[in-house]
């Protein structure tokens, strides 16, 4: 998917983030399409409210992101395929 605008990868976001999936990025590497399917298995899904709770303070990994209900770390190399549109 090719970024929106306003959207921006959830991984350059910081603590205090809040905002809608709209989009996973991949550019047809077998290693990220994979990524991305682990994480709409994970639940992570267009159209759903997502922010992020906090991040490791040395060296900023993992992240605890929030979809829905869900508390999930990642990786921020995996939420960089995370497309997100502000709230």
């Amino acid at each position: 998917m090719t970024s929106l605008p306003s959207s921006k990868p959830l991984g350059n976001c910081k603590p205090g983030f809040s905002g809608t999936i709209s989009g996973f990025f991949s550019d047809h590497d077998n290693v990220e399409s994979t990524a991305v399917e682990q994480l709409r298995e994970m639940g992570f899904a267009e159209g759903l409210q997502v922010s992020i709770l906090h991040q490791n303070p040395f060296g900023k990994d993992p992240i605890a992101v929030r979809v829905g209900a869900m508390t999930i770390a990642l990786r921020r190399r995996e939420a960089k395929l995370v497309q997100v549109t502000p709230a």
